[in-house]
């Protein structure tokens, strides 16, 4: 099961969010979302559980606990929405100056 959790502090480490995650049961995975200019944490992760009962659990368990002094969000996480294409030569845009040749 993936897991969402936000409102993470900066300060928050992987291993935090897995001493929190672990007593409910196996973490595979733990991604800490980090702004690759700044190389701090975005304030969002997420938590991928061995099983659906136990993310169940550690959802139940831990959404709107206080960690390091933030009050984190944890739910299943929904999963990512498509973006339309983006090809620039598919039509034109008014406003650019680019017309297609045919």
């Amino acid at each position: 099961m993936n897991i969402f959790i936000g409102n993470i502090s900066d300060r928050t480490t992987e291993v935090e969010i897995w001493s929190l995650f672990d007593p409910f049961g196996v973490v595979f995975s733990i991604n800490v979302a980090y702004d690759k200019f700044s190389g701090r944490s975005k304030g969002f992760a997420f938590v991928e559980m061995e099983d659906h009962s136990s993310g169940e659990q550690a959802i139940k368990g831990l959404n709107n606990s206080v960690v390091d002094g933030q009050t984190i969000v944890v739910h299943e996480a929904r999963p990512k929405p498509e973006r339309p294409e983006n090809n620039r030569f598919s039509r034109s845009r008014p406003g650019t100056g680019f017309r297609p040749r045919y």
